[in-house]
Formats: structure tokens, C-alpha cells, sequence
């Protein structure tokens, strides 16, 4: 990353993974000057991202050839190193031993469920979900709207508060609000998220942002696949 970070140094690395070019043609592609360019081209490839080659038909004149494989397992790498879900990859089938996930917001009507349901059908049922809420509501319906559309049946869901599940142990627990207990990992609230937390039954507060809500819990849980792949499950944990 820090050999390709540079701007002139992506750019030749755009070009370069067109087509093989001398100094010349990337001179003017990037439209600076040989000098300058030389210098860069050297730094990639000490780093081994740049490779030089001679044609027979050019005789003596070098091109320079991007390192397709080596660029695809460093940034395969860099990724996973953030992130598991940055290697690229579908997420590997969960563990032989079923993860246990408990998501929590306030009332437990809208984003909790919805992430509950999401996990449990991506997961094929791998993965043990779970929701609750500090101060359980009627599940919204318009929640229940936006999961059908998905091919997600909510209507027999009902909201649980947090006590049910003292004792219980759980791999993760992840709150999706701000007002419940901390001490976990926390899902920010997306836009719209405080109207969906305390929305009551028939109170109008716009189908778009319980559309926005389920979009952006749906990505998430395809992340949380990732981590739950990559991460061991301990025992007794």
C-alpha cells in the first residue's frame, strides 16, 4: 500500500493494468515528466508490482508489465487484514459448532428484527440469531413490509426484552441504537434509524428510511459472516 499509494504511482498502475507500456507511452498517459516517471516506476518495482520485459520485435526497448498476481495477493492481504469480508471471497460455511448472535436495540420492532431474520436465512440457519430490546414495542409494520419484500416473513415475530436471555451464551452480542447498556460492538444508527426505534404502530414515519434501515442492516450481517468464519467459537465462551 505504501509503494502504490502514491498518486503518480496508481495512475501508472491504472495504465499499466491495460496493457504493458514503455516509458515513453506512460509519459505520455500520465502526462509527467520521464524523470519523474522513471523514479516512480522504480519504486514499484522494488516493491515487485512493476516488471520489465523486452520484445523481440522492439529490440532492445523495455516495457513495463503490472504483476497481476502479486498486486492481487497484496491487496488480498491488505484486506483481510482490515477485514475478513475484504479477502474477496463468499464467506465459508459457518462452523460445525452453530455461532450464537444477539442483536439488541431499544424496542425490538424494527432494525433488531430485521437483523435477526437477515442472518438466520444468509446463514442458511448456521447461525443461532437472536433480538431483544431494553424496552420492548410492538414489531412496526412497516418492518414487517420491508422484510416481506425481501422473501422475509416477520409476522409472527414479537418483541422480546433483554432479561429473557440472562444467562445465556452468546458469541457475539451486537446492539444496532444508542440507548441500550454499552460494552458491545454497536452498529451505528442509520438515517432515519430514531424515528424507527420509537415508531408506534400506524404512526407515519416513511417506508424509504425502513428501506434504507434493512439495506444497510442486510450489508452489514454479509460482513458479519466474514468475522464469523474467521473467528474461532471458544468453548464455554
Amino acid at each position: 500500500m505504501q509503494a502504490a499509494g502514491h498518486p503518480v504511482r496508481w495512475r501508472l498502475l491504472g495504465e499499466l493494468a491495460r496493457s504493458d507500456r514503455q516509458v515513453h507511452e506512460l509519459t505520455a498517459l500520465v502526462d509527467e515528466q520521464q524523470s519523474l516517471l522513471s523514479y516512480h516506476l522504480g519504486r514499484l518495482r522494488e516493491s515487485d508490482l512493476v516488471r520489465t520485459r523486452r520484445s523481440a520485435a522492439d529490440g532492445p526497448d523495455i516495457h513495463y508489465r503490472l504483476a497481476l498476481a502479486r498486486c492481487r495477493d497484496l491487496l488480498g492481504a491488505a484486506g483481510a487484514a482490515l477485514h475478513p469480508a475484504l479477502r474477496g471471497a463468499t464467506p465459508p460455511a459457518p462452523a460445525p459448532s452453530p455461532a450464537r448472535v444477539l442483536f439488541l436495540c431499544t424496542g425490538n420492532s424494527s432494525r433488531s428484527q430485521m437483523a435477526e431474520a437477515l442472518l438466520r436465512r444468509r446463514s442458511g440457519g448456521a447461525v443461532a440469531a437472536f433480538s431483544a430490546g431494553s424496552r420492548p414495542k410492538p414489531v412496526n409494520p412497516d418492518s414487517v413490509a420491508v422484510m416481506a419484500a425481501r422473501g422475509i416473513d416477520l409476522t409472527g415475530a414479537h418483541p422480546k426484552h433483554l432479561d429473557e436471555f440472562s444467562g445465556e451464551r452468546f458469541d457475539r452480542v451486537i446492539t444496532l441504537c444508542d440507548r441500550v447498556p454499552g460494552g458491545v460492538p454497536r452498529i451505528p444508527r442509520p438515517a432515519g434509524g430514531r424515528a424507527l426505534e420509537h415508531a408506534r404502530p400506524g404512526r407515519r414515519t416513511g417506508r424509504p428510511a425502513f428501506e434504507r434501515a434493512a439495506d444497510d442492516v442486510a450489508e452489514r450481517i454479509e460482513f458479519l459472516l466474514h468475522v464469523l468464519a474467521a473467528e474461532p467459537i471458544l468453548e464455554g465462551s
